[in-house]
């Protein structure tokens, strides 16, 4: 296999919280903690778990919105730590995001011509008829007629603005997309004509996707492979396919049993977990899910589990395999 486009290796990143006075130790959340992945050209990596459990973190971690307390974020083979100038602008072009809501992300005083020739005015050269000619070339990718730029976003629908939202993230030769939760804000018809042109573009330009989300049904059909992230940790990863005929970690079949049945008549999954997610800054000792599973052994609060080979394919993070 090629060498992965974007490779992550140890990344933590750790926010303090509070510093006890008289020289005490602080107080750290622990958003990412040891967190390692890769994403090849034209691959879809979906990143799926509860709401704190550092999935946006992690983007921001890729996006330079944040910098790691450790470990590494290589592009091409380069930490892009070490990035700067001319280097850093190219990171930049190549790597963009989508967000959930297209109407929040979108400038509602800026023409959507401007809104996606803005990111070339920056990045590039171009003169105003090549970015314009560049702006009308996005619009016809996304199923959008190029005759649009000059209109506002509010004159759009939720789903055209995301689809404007994508044109402005190809507009620079993108090779990565950071996508969000880039349907959950919308309807559910609309959320199914937007994945199929995100896949779409996907085979006509070879881009890569990180896919943040919650819906399983939508991060499974898009996703080549899937990791599943717990308080700040990835507790289980595998092909797609793999993952969603065979969980193995019991935080991952919590989640598909919460989630919906494709059919009325399929058999009832196990019974989901109990209880909220515990607080990032007094984390449990050894298994960070011992707490909440059904599963738990003596051992699971005691030490760690670390990454071992799943059956057949993948990695997951349980005592139960040992």
């Amino acid at each position: 296999m090629s060498s992965p486009v974007l490779e992550v290796r140890g990344l933590k990143k750790h926010f303090p919280a509070r510093r006890r006075l008289l020289g005490g130790t602080a107080t750290w959340v622990k958003a990412v903690d040891g967190v390692d992945f890769a994403i090849h050209a034209g691959e879809t990596l979906g990143l799926i778990g509860e709401s704190g459990c550092g999935k946006t973190t992690t983007s921001k971690l890729i996006l330079l919105q944040e910098t790691p307390t450790a470990g590494t974020i290589s592009f091409d083979g380069r930490d892009i730590a070490s990035l700067e100038g001319p280097d850093l602008m190219a990171y930049r072009r190549a790597v963009q995001v989508v967000f959930q809501d297209p109407f929040s992300s979108l400038s509602p005083r800026m023409r959507v011509g401007d809104i996606i020739g803005e990111p070339l005015e920056i990045h590039t050269d171009l003169p105003r008829a090549a970015i314009g000619e560049r702006v009308g070339k996005v619009l016809e990718l996304v199923g959008l007629a190029p005759d649009v730029a000059p209109l506002f976003p509010h004159e759009f629908s939720g789903g055209q603005r995301q689809r404007i939202a994508i044109a402005r993230a190809l507009a620079t030769d993108t090779r990565l997309i950071v996508l969000d939760e880039p349907v959950s804000a919308l309807d559910v018809s609309v959320r199914a004509q937007i994945i199929n042109q995100l896949e779409a573009l996907q085979r006509t330009l070879g881009v890569s996707y990180l896919f943040i989300g919650h819906d399983l049904a939508t991060v499974a059909h898009i996703s080549h492979r899937i990791a599943v992230m717990y308080l700040g940790q990835i507790v289980e990863s595998a092909q797609s396919d793999a993952l969603c005929a065979r969980p193995m970690h019991p935080y991952t079949k919590a989640l598909f049993a919460a989630s919906l049945p494709s059919h009325p008549d399929d058999p009832q999954p196990e019974r989901t977990v109990a209880g909220e997610v515990p607080s990032a800054l007094d984390l449990p000792s050894g298994c960070r899910f011992h707490p909440r599973c059904p599963a738990a052994m003596p051992i699971c609060s005691q030490v760690a589990p670390t990454l071992r080979r799943r059956d057949g394919d993948g990695e997951v993070a349980c005592h139960l395999y040992d």
